[in-house]
Protein backbone atom coordinates (compact mmCIF):
# COMPACT_ATOMS: atom_id res chain seq x y z
CA UNK A 1 0.00 0.00 0.00
CA UNK A 2 1.87 3.04 -1.30
CA UNK A 3 0.62 6.58 -1.74
CA UNK A 4 3.16 9.34 -2.34
CA UNK A 5 6.27 10.34 -4.26
CA UNK A 6 9.66 10.96 -2.65
CA UNK A 7 10.61 14.50 -1.73
CA UNK A 8 7.99 17.21 -1.58
CA UNK A 9 5.10 14.93 -2.42
CA UNK A 10 5.96 12.55 0.40
CA UNK A 11 6.08 15.43 2.89
CA UNK A 12 2.77 16.77 1.61
CA UNK A 13 1.01 13.43 1.87
CA UNK A 14 2.45 12.81 5.32
CA UNK A 15 0.89 16.03 6.57
CA UNK A 16 -2.36 15.26 4.74
CA UNK A 17 -2.55 11.75 6.15
CA UNK A 18 -2.05 12.93 9.73
CA UNK A 19 -4.65 15.67 9.19
CA UNK A 20 -7.20 13.24 7.73
CA UNK A 21 -6.64 10.67 10.45
CA UNK A 22 -7.07 13.24 13.21
CA UNK A 23 -10.41 14.38 11.74
CA UNK A 24 -11.91 10.99 11.03
CA UNK A 25 -10.70 9.06 14.05
CA UNK A 26 -14.25 9.29 15.39
CA UNK A 27 -15.60 7.03 12.63
CA UNK A 28 -16.87 3.72 13.96
CA UNK A 29 -14.28 0.95 13.79
CA UNK A 30 -16.97 -1.42 12.60
CA UNK A 31 -17.72 0.58 9.45
CA UNK A 32 -14.94 -0.58 7.13
CA UNK A 33 -16.28 1.28 4.11
CA UNK A 34 -16.47 4.62 5.95
CA UNK A 35 -12.98 4.11 7.34
CA UNK A 36 -11.64 3.23 3.89
CA UNK A 37 -13.23 6.31 2.32
CA UNK A 38 -11.97 8.53 5.14
CA UNK A 39 -8.44 7.21 5.50
CA UNK A 40 -7.41 5.39 2.33
CA UNK A 41 -9.45 6.57 -0.65
CA UNK A 42 -7.35 9.66 -1.32
CA UNK A 43 -4.51 7.38 -2.47
CA UNK A 44 -6.04 3.94 -3.06
CA UNK A 45 -8.87 2.46 -5.10
CA UNK A 46 -10.36 -0.98 -4.61
CA UNK A 47 -10.17 -2.35 -8.14
CA UNK A 48 -7.36 -0.50 -9.90
CA UNK A 49 -4.01 1.02 -9.11
CA UNK A 50 -3.97 4.72 -8.27
CA UNK A 51 -1.25 6.60 -6.40
CA UNK A 52 -1.01 3.40 -4.40
CA UNK A 53 -1.85 -0.15 -5.49
CA UNK A 54 -5.40 -1.49 -5.61
CA UNK A 55 -6.65 -3.00 -2.35
CA UNK A 56 -9.40 -5.40 -3.38
CA UNK A 57 -8.49 -8.87 -2.10
CA UNK A 58 -5.22 -7.68 -0.56
CA UNK A 59 -5.35 -10.27 2.20
CA UNK A 60 -5.35 -13.10 -0.33
CA UNK A 61 -2.38 -11.77 -2.32
CA UNK A 62 1.34 -12.25 -1.83
CA UNK A 63 3.06 -11.80 0.54
CA UNK A 64 0.14 -11.88 3.01
CA UNK A 65 -1.68 -15.07 1.93
CA UNK A 66 -4.38 -14.77 4.57
CA UNK A 67 -2.11 -13.60 7.39
CA UNK A 68 -3.57 -10.30 8.63
CA UNK A 69 -0.63 -9.83 11.01
CA UNK A 70 1.67 -9.30 8.02
CA UNK A 71 -0.45 -6.33 6.90
CA UNK A 72 -0.31 -4.94 10.43
CA UNK A 73 3.47 -5.34 10.37
CA UNK A 74 3.66 -3.48 7.03
CA UNK A 75 1.54 -0.54 8.17
CA UNK A 76 3.42 -0.22 11.45
CA UNK A 77 6.96 -0.67 10.01
CA UNK A 78 6.85 0.82 6.49
CA UNK A 79 10.20 2.61 6.77
CA UNK A 80 12.06 -0.51 7.91
CA UNK A 81 10.54 -2.94 5.41
CA UNK A 82 11.19 -0.62 2.46
CA UNK A 83 14.92 -0.94 3.07
CA UNK A 84 15.13 -4.59 4.13
CA UNK A 85 12.37 -6.62 2.44
CA UNK A 86 12.87 -7.42 -1.29
CA UNK A 87 9.10 -7.52 -1.96
CA UNK A 88 8.49 -4.03 -0.63
CA UNK A 89 11.63 -2.69 -2.27
CA UNK A 90 10.28 -3.96 -5.62
CA UNK A 91 6.84 -2.49 -4.89
CA UNK A 92 8.40 0.89 -4.17
CA UNK A 93 10.28 0.71 -7.47
CA UNK A 94 7.09 -0.21 -9.34
CA UNK A 95 4.84 2.48 -7.84
CA UNK A 96 7.48 5.17 -7.47
CA UNK A 97 6.01 6.22 -4.14
CA UNK A 98 6.20 5.55 -0.42
CA UNK A 99 3.44 5.16 2.15
CA UNK A 100 3.57 7.01 5.45
CA UNK A 101 4.11 4.77 8.48
CA UNK A 102 1.32 4.74 11.09
CA UNK A 103 1.45 3.56 14.67
CA UNK A 104 -1.38 2.34 16.89
CA UNK A 105 -2.36 5.84 18.01
CA UNK A 106 -2.84 7.08 14.43
CA UNK A 107 -4.58 3.94 13.16
CA UNK A 108 -5.88 1.55 15.87
CA UNK A 109 -5.77 -2.18 15.17
CA UNK A 110 -9.57 -2.45 15.20
CA UNK A 111 -9.84 0.26 12.53
CA UNK A 112 -7.16 -1.39 10.41
CA UNK A 113 -8.93 -4.76 10.71
CA UNK A 114 -12.21 -3.18 9.57
CA UNK A 115 -10.50 -1.61 6.54
CA UNK A 116 -8.82 -4.91 5.60
CA UNK A 117 -12.12 -6.78 5.93
CA UNK A 118 -13.86 -4.26 3.68
CA UNK A 119 -11.05 -4.26 1.11
CA UNK A 120 -11.04 -8.06 1.03
CA UNK A 121 -14.78 -8.28 0.28
CA UNK A 122 -15.50 -9.44 -3.30
CA UNK A 123 -16.85 -6.78 -5.66
CA UNK A 124 -20.64 -6.59 -5.71
CA UNK A 125 -22.82 -5.98 -8.73
CA UNK A 126 -23.22 -2.27 -9.56
CA UNK A 127 -26.08 -0.60 -7.75
CA UNK A 128 -27.98 2.57 -8.34
CA UNK A 129 -28.31 5.09 -5.53
CA UNK A 130 -31.99 5.47 -4.71
CA UNK A 131 -33.23 8.77 -3.40
CA UNK A 132 -35.50 7.88 -0.45
CA UNK A 133 -37.39 11.10 -0.99
CA UNK A 134 -38.28 10.31 -4.60
CA UNK A 135 -42.00 10.21 -5.23
CA UNK A 136 -43.69 8.68 -8.29
CA UNK A 137 -44.73 11.22 -10.86
CA UNK A 138 -48.40 12.11 -10.29
CA UNK A 139 -48.56 15.34 -12.29
CA UNK A 140 -49.20 13.40 -15.51
CA UNK A 141 -52.59 12.22 -14.22
CA UNK A 142 -53.57 15.77 -13.27
CA UNK A 143 -52.64 17.05 -16.72
CA UNK A 144 -54.62 14.29 -18.45
CA UNK A 145 -57.64 15.00 -16.24
CA UNK A 146 -57.41 18.72 -17.01
CA UNK A 147 -57.19 18.15 -20.77
CA UNK A 148 -60.17 15.77 -20.74
CA UNK A 149 -62.22 18.26 -18.68
CA UNK A 150 -61.39 21.06 -21.12
CA UNK A 151 -62.39 18.93 -24.13
CA UNK A 152 -65.68 17.95 -22.46
CA UNK A 153 -66.42 21.60 -21.66
CA UNK A 154 -65.85 22.59 -25.30
CA UNK A 155 -68.08 19.73 -26.49
CA UNK A 156 -70.78 20.84 -24.03
CA UNK A 157 -70.67 24.40 -25.38
CA UNK A 158 -70.90 23.15 -28.97
CA UNK A 159 -73.85 20.90 -28.11
CA UNK A 160 -75.61 23.78 -26.36
CA UNK A 161 -75.15 25.95 -29.44
CA UNK A 162 -76.39 23.16 -31.74
CA UNK A 163 -79.40 22.59 -29.49
CA UNK A 164 -80.25 26.31 -29.62
CA UNK A 165 -80.13 26.36 -33.43
CA UNK A 166 -82.25 23.21 -33.73
CA UNK A 167 -84.84 24.69 -31.37
CA UNK A 168 -84.94 27.86 -33.47
CA UNK A 169 -85.52 25.80 -36.66
CA UNK A 170 -88.28 23.84 -34.92
CA UNK A 171 -90.01 27.04 -33.79
CA UNK A 172 -89.85 28.47 -37.30
CA UNK A 173 -91.52 25.37 -38.73
CA UNK A 174 -94.29 25.56 -36.13
CA UNK A 175 -94.68 29.35 -36.59
CA UNK A 176 -93.75 29.95 -32.98
CA UNK A 177 -92.25 33.36 -32.56
CA UNK A 178 -89.63 33.69 -29.87
CA UNK A 179 -87.24 36.56 -29.00
CA UNK A 180 -83.98 36.59 -30.89
CA UNK A 181 -81.30 34.68 -28.96
CA UNK A 182 -78.69 36.74 -27.16
CA UNK A 183 -75.39 36.77 -29.07
CA UNK A 184 -72.68 34.55 -27.65
CA UNK A 185 -70.45 37.47 -26.63
CA UNK A 186 -73.39 39.04 -24.68
CA UNK A 187 -74.69 35.84 -23.09
CA UNK A 188 -74.19 36.14 -19.33
CA UNK A 189 -74.10 32.36 -18.84
CA UNK A 190 -71.30 31.94 -21.38
CA UNK A 191 -69.42 34.93 -20.02
CA UNK A 192 -69.68 33.55 -16.46
CA UNK A 193 -68.48 30.09 -17.55
CA UNK A 194 -65.50 31.55 -19.43
CA UNK A 195 -64.61 33.75 -16.46
CA UNK A 196 -64.75 30.80 -14.04
CA UNK A 197 -62.64 28.69 -16.38
CA UNK A 198 -60.12 31.51 -16.75
CA UNK A 199 -59.79 31.97 -12.98
CA UNK A 200 -59.37 28.22 -12.43
CA UNK A 201 -56.61 27.83 -15.04
CA UNK A 202 -54.98 31.16 -14.21
CA UNK A 203 -55.14 30.44 -10.47
CA UNK A 204 -53.49 27.05 -11.00
CA UNK A 205 -50.51 28.49 -12.87
CA UNK A 206 -50.17 31.49 -10.54
CA UNK A 207 -50.18 29.18 -7.52
CA UNK A 208 -47.72 26.84 -9.14
CA UNK A 209 -45.42 29.74 -10.02
CA UNK A 210 -45.69 31.21 -6.51
CA UNK A 211 -44.80 27.86 -4.94
CA UNK A 212 -41.73 27.66 -7.20
CA UNK A 213 -40.42 31.10 -6.24
CA UNK A 214 -36.90 30.82 -4.88
CA UNK A 215 -36.45 27.23 -6.01
CA UNK A 216 -33.70 26.57 -8.49
CA UNK A 217 -33.71 22.89 -9.39
CA UNK A 218 -31.21 22.16 -12.21
CA UNK A 219 -29.41 25.46 -11.48
CA UNK A 220 -25.90 25.06 -12.87
CA UNK A 221 -23.89 28.31 -12.86
CA UNK A 222 -20.55 28.69 -14.60
CA UNK A 223 -17.79 28.72 -12.00
CA UNK A 224 -14.63 30.89 -12.14
CA UNK A 225 -12.52 27.70 -12.25
CA UNK A 226 -13.69 24.52 -13.95
CA UNK A 227 -13.69 22.06 -11.06
CA UNK A 228 -14.69 18.49 -11.88
CA UNK A 229 -16.21 16.54 -8.99
CA UNK A 230 -16.13 13.52 -11.30
CA UNK A 231 -12.32 13.69 -11.45
CA UNK A 232 -11.75 14.58 -7.79
CA UNK A 233 -14.50 12.73 -5.87
CA UNK A 234 -15.20 10.06 -8.49
CA UNK A 235 -12.02 8.92 -10.22
CA UNK A 236 -9.57 9.94 -7.48
CA UNK A 237 -12.08 9.12 -4.71
CA UNK A 238 -11.26 12.13 -2.54
CA UNK A 239 -13.61 12.02 0.43
CA UNK A 240 -16.25 14.77 0.42
CA UNK A 241 -15.33 15.70 3.98
CA UNK A 242 -11.74 16.44 3.06
CA UNK A 243 -12.85 19.56 1.18
CA UNK A 244 -16.14 20.14 3.02
CA UNK A 245 -14.94 19.17 6.49
CA UNK A 246 -17.26 21.50 8.38
CA UNK A 247 -20.25 19.39 7.22
CA UNK A 248 -19.20 16.89 9.91
CA UNK A 249 -19.17 19.43 12.72
CA UNK A 250 -21.37 22.41 11.87
CA UNK A 251 -24.49 23.73 10.16
CA UNK A 252 -22.87 24.54 6.82
CA UNK A 253 -20.71 22.34 4.61
CA UNK A 254 -18.40 25.22 3.72
CA UNK A 255 -16.29 25.89 0.65
CA UNK A 256 -12.63 24.78 0.83
CA UNK A 257 -10.01 27.50 1.08
CA UNK A 258 -7.46 27.86 -1.71
CA UNK A 259 -4.81 26.45 0.61
CA UNK A 260 -6.81 23.20 0.90
CA UNK A 261 -6.69 22.88 -2.89
CA UNK A 262 -2.98 23.65 -2.84
CA UNK A 263 -2.28 20.72 -0.52
CA UNK A 264 -2.50 18.62 -3.69
CA UNK A 265 -1.94 21.15 -6.46
CA UNK A 266 1.38 22.32 -5.16
CA UNK A 267 2.62 18.99 -6.53
CA UNK A 268 0.01 18.45 -9.27
CA UNK A 269 0.62 21.35 -11.65
CA UNK A 270 -0.62 19.78 -14.91
CA UNK A 271 -3.67 17.81 -15.99
CA UNK A 272 -2.29 15.04 -18.18
CA UNK A 273 -3.61 11.64 -17.06
CA UNK A 274 -7.32 12.20 -16.48
CA UNK A 275 -10.18 11.93 -19.00
CA UNK A 276 -10.90 14.82 -21.35
CA UNK A 277 -13.04 17.54 -19.82
CA UNK A 278 -15.99 19.25 -21.53
CA UNK A 279 -18.34 22.02 -20.45
CA UNK A 280 -22.11 21.97 -20.92
CA UNK A 281 -21.78 23.39 -24.44
CA UNK A 282 -19.50 20.51 -25.45
CA UNK A 283 -16.34 22.63 -25.63
CA UNK A 284 -13.19 20.88 -24.43
CA UNK A 285 -11.61 22.28 -21.27
CA UNK A 286 -7.86 22.59 -20.81
CA UNK A 287 -7.35 21.14 -17.33
CA UNK A 288 -3.82 22.50 -17.02
CA UNK A 289 -5.05 26.04 -17.65
CA UNK A 290 -7.72 25.62 -14.95
CA UNK A 291 -5.02 24.52 -12.49
CA UNK A 292 -3.07 27.63 -13.51
CA UNK A 293 -6.07 29.76 -12.46
CA UNK A 294 -5.90 28.16 -9.03
CA UNK A 295 -2.15 28.83 -8.84
CA UNK A 296 -2.80 32.47 -9.71
CA UNK A 297 -5.35 32.80 -6.91
CA UNK A 298 -2.92 31.16 -4.50
CA UNK A 299 -0.01 33.35 -5.62
CA UNK A 300 1.93 30.19 -6.43
CA UNK A 301 4.68 29.89 -9.04
CA UNK A 302 5.23 26.23 -10.07
CA UNK A 303 8.78 27.13 -11.11
CA UNK A 304 9.54 28.31 -7.56
CA UNK A 305 7.52 26.03 -5.27
CA UNK A 306 9.67 26.65 -2.20
CA UNK A 307 9.14 30.41 -2.30
CA UNK A 308 5.34 30.20 -2.05
CA UNK A 309 3.74 32.19 0.76
CA UNK A 310 0.27 30.73 1.59
CA UNK A 311 -0.71 33.87 3.51
CA UNK A 312 -0.91 35.77 0.22
CA UNK A 313 -3.54 33.47 -1.30
CA UNK A 314 -6.81 35.09 -2.40
CA UNK A 315 -10.16 33.28 -2.23
CA UNK A 316 -11.74 31.99 -5.42
CA UNK A 317 -15.16 33.61 -5.93
CA UNK A 318 -17.17 30.41 -6.35
CA UNK A 319 -20.85 30.79 -7.23
CA UNK A 320 -23.10 29.27 -4.56
CA UNK A 321 -25.50 26.68 -5.97
CA UNK A 322 -27.63 25.39 -3.09
CA UNK A 323 -29.58 28.04 -1.17
CA UNK A 324 -32.26 27.81 1.51
CA UNK A 325 -34.56 30.61 2.75
CA UNK A 326 -33.27 32.56 5.74
CA UNK A 327 -36.11 31.30 7.93
CA UNK A 328 -35.11 27.65 7.43
CA UNK A 329 -32.73 25.88 9.80
CA UNK A 330 -30.69 23.04 8.32
CA UNK A 331 -27.67 21.41 9.92
CA UNK A 332 -25.27 19.34 7.84
CA UNK A 333 -23.77 17.83 10.99
CA UNK A 334 -27.17 16.63 12.19
CA UNK A 335 -27.82 14.87 8.89
CA UNK A 336 -24.34 13.71 7.83
CA UNK A 337 -22.96 12.74 11.23
CA UNK A 338 -25.91 11.85 13.44
CA UNK A 339 -28.30 10.75 10.69
CA UNK A 340 -25.65 9.12 8.48
CA UNK A 341 -27.31 10.60 5.38
CA UNK A 342 -25.15 10.17 2.28
CA UNK A 343 -24.22 13.30 0.32
CA UNK A 344 -25.80 11.81 -2.82
CA UNK A 345 -29.24 11.72 -1.16
CA UNK A 346 -29.58 15.50 -1.51
CA UNK A 347 -26.87 16.42 -4.02
CA UNK A 348 -27.37 13.61 -6.53
CA UNK A 349 -24.62 11.44 -8.03
CA UNK A 350 -21.97 14.06 -7.31
CA UNK A 351 -19.14 11.68 -8.21
CA UNK A 352 -20.39 11.59 -11.81
CA UNK A 353 -20.72 15.37 -12.26
CA UNK A 354 -18.17 17.62 -13.88
CA UNK A 355 -20.03 20.88 -13.42
CA UNK A 356 -22.25 20.59 -10.36
CA UNK A 357 -25.94 21.43 -10.53
CA UNK A 358 -28.79 21.35 -8.03
CA UNK A 359 -30.68 18.10 -8.54
CA UNK A 360 -33.21 18.30 -5.69
CA UNK A 361 -36.03 20.75 -5.06
CA UNK A 362 -34.93 21.51 -1.51
CA UNK A 363 -38.57 22.42 -0.89
CA UNK A 364 -40.47 21.92 2.34
CA UNK A 365 -42.52 19.11 0.85
CA UNK A 366 -39.36 17.40 -0.38
CA UNK A 367 -37.83 17.56 3.12
CA UNK A 368 -41.03 16.41 4.82
CA UNK A 369 -41.30 13.38 2.54
CA UNK A 370 -37.73 12.45 3.45
CA UNK A 371 -38.52 12.76 7.17
CA UNK A 372 -41.56 10.54 6.72
CA UNK A 373 -39.60 7.77 5.02
CA UNK A 374 -36.06 7.86 6.42
CA UNK A 375 -35.31 5.48 9.27
CA UNK A 376 -33.39 6.71 12.28
CA UNK A 377 -30.16 5.01 13.39
CA UNK A 378 -32.13 3.85 16.40
CA UNK A 379 -30.59 2.25 19.48
CA UNK A 380 -32.30 -1.13 19.11
CA UNK A 381 -29.97 -2.81 21.60
CA UNK A 382 -26.82 -2.06 23.57
CA UNK A 383 -24.43 -2.92 20.74
CA UNK A 384 -25.58 -0.81 17.80
CA UNK A 385 -27.37 2.36 16.87
CA UNK A 386 -27.17 5.90 18.16
CA UNK A 387 -27.10 5.69 21.98
CA UNK A 388 -28.91 9.03 22.18
CA UNK A 389 -32.15 7.25 21.30
CA UNK A 390 -31.91 4.98 24.33
CA UNK A 391 -34.12 7.55 26.14
CA UNK A 392 -37.11 6.74 23.90
CA UNK A 393 -38.53 4.03 26.16
CA UNK A 394 -41.93 3.95 24.43
CA UNK A 395 -40.39 3.15 21.04
CA UNK A 396 -38.24 0.41 22.56
CA UNK A 397 -41.30 -1.17 24.12
CA UNK A 398 -43.34 -0.86 20.90
CA UNK A 399 -40.57 -2.50 18.88
CA UNK A 400 -40.29 -5.35 21.35
CA UNK A 401 -44.08 -5.76 21.27
CA UNK A 402 -44.11 -5.82 17.46
CA UNK A 403 -46.18 -2.64 17.16
CA UNK A 404 -43.51 -1.02 14.96
CA UNK A 405 -40.55 -2.39 13.06
CA UNK A 406 -38.48 0.78 12.85
CA UNK A 407 -38.33 4.40 13.95
CA UNK A 408 -38.45 7.17 11.36
CA UNK A 409 -37.55 10.83 11.61
CA UNK A 410 -41.21 11.80 11.78
CA UNK A 411 -41.56 9.74 14.97
CA UNK A 412 -38.98 11.83 16.83
CA UNK A 413 -40.40 15.23 15.90
CA UNK A 414 -39.24 15.47 12.29
CA UNK A 415 -42.58 16.96 11.22
CA UNK A 416 -42.76 19.66 13.90
CA UNK A 417 -42.62 23.19 12.51
CA UNK A 418 -40.22 24.54 15.13
CA UNK A 419 -37.61 21.90 14.29
CA UNK A 420 -36.76 23.64 11.03
CA UNK A 421 -38.25 27.13 11.32
CA UNK A 422 -37.05 29.82 13.66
Amino acid sequence: MLCSKPGDRRSILTVLSIFIFSIFNIVSAQDGKALFMAKCASCHQLDKDATGPKLRGILDRDPYNGDINKIHNWVRHVNTLLTTDPYYMELKSKMGSVMTQFDESALPDKDLDAIIKYANTPAAAPTTIVDPTHQPETNNNAVIFGVISLILAIIALILMHVNSNLKKLSDDVENIHRPEPVPFFRNKVYIAMIAILFFIIGGYYVTKGAIGLGRQKNYQPVQPIYYSHKVHAGINQINCLYCHGSAWESKIAGIPAVNICMNCHKAITEYTKGPKLYNEDGDEINGTMEIAKLHKAAGFDPAKPNSWDPSKAKPVEWVKIHNLPDHVFFSHAQHVRAGKVQCQTCHGEITAMDEVKQVSELSMGWCINCHRQTKVDFNYDSTKGNKFYSIYEKFHNDIKAGKMDSVRVKDIGGLECQKCHY
